[in-house]
């Protein structure tokens, strides 16, 4: 080879070996470790699935979440690194300090503000502002992975008709836990909707009887789900009991001294618990 063909050569293979600059690594699309499960769902495919265990999930493994219910549907989550997330934010229901993270849904004003303090980093909205299209967010902060399945809302206020694609279910993956908060949810889901969420190893799920779902609706959600831990939130009206006597012996129930309860891989229970946070009973 020719010398000047092979300096031509070594410039060309160094350009293609040289290392992503950290930048381009960032903006790398995420890696759900909770969506591993839809393998096991009738139907459901995903493209790139063969080849996930060469990919690195978008966040690691390991340490204590704590979950504290604000109010409403509001749950504060403090991550192992210190980052806090405050679900459904109006603004009444604060965390103890300023949440990093926001996230809201528009069925009522009670489950979003579009005045929240300039403070926060990431106020993330559950609905596009184009109707009809999905709001999509595959968010990495800190040792968080936040990301949203979009689903159709009832319009408020007995104007009837529906939304489509008009809130989220987020979804919260840390220290190797797949958290899920429903939302306002108004429908029971779809096989496509189980396929994007993957695994909830524990959600926090309204359990009003109406304003979302009856009771015997959320509790076939809650069955499909087969979440380790069940967060009852969002009551209004009929009391616990009346979604709790939807479970049968398959399902633990306990209502918690106080208002918060840190979790891990380590300490779910064997069990599905249904646990009733002070504040909810």
């Amino acid at each position: 080879m020719k010398p000047q063909y092979l300096v031509l050569a070594i410039a060309c293979f160094a350009t293609f070996a040289a290392p992503v600059p950290a930048g381009a690594q960032e903006q790398r699309t995420p890696v759900s470790q909770c969506q591993a499960i839809a393998q096991n769902i009738p139907k459901a495919t995903f493209a790139s699935f063969s080849g996930a265990a060469t990919l690195t999930p978008a966040v690691s493994e390991g340490g204590d979440v704590k979950l504290t219910f604000r109010g409403h549907s509001t749950f504060e989550i403090e991550t192992p690194g210190g980052i806090v997330i405050a679900t459904d934010y109006n603004g009444w229901y604060r965390p103890a300090t300023m949440p990093d993270v926001v996230t809201m849904n528009k069925a009522h004003t009670s489950h979003f503000t579009l005045a929240p303090d300039p403070e926060i980093k990431h106020v993330l909205h559950g609905w596009s502002d184009v109707p009809g299209e999905k709001a999509e967010i595959k968010l990495v902060i800190g040792d968080a992975y936040i990301r949203n399945v979009a689903t159709d809302i009832r319009f408020s206020y007995g104007l009837g008709g529906s939304q489509e694609n008009g809130n989220s279910i987020f979804i919260f993956e840390i220290a190797g836990l797949c958290i899920g908060h429903l939302g306002h949810l108004h429908y029971e889901l779809t096989d496509a909707h189980y396929t994007e969420i993957g695994r909830l190893d524990a959600v926090m799920v309204p359990v009003d009887g109406g304003l979302t779902m009856g009771a015997d609706s959320m509790s076939r959600v809650i069955k499909r789900l087969r979440s380790s831990l069940i967060l009852p939130m969002h009551r209004r009206g009929p009391p616990v009991e009346a979604f709790v006597s939807m479970f049968g012996k398959d399902f633990d129930v306990a209502n918690a001294p106080d208002d918060s309860i840190t979790v891990s891989m380590r300490t779910l229970p064997k069990k599905p618990l249904i646990y009733v946070l002070k504040g909810v009973q």
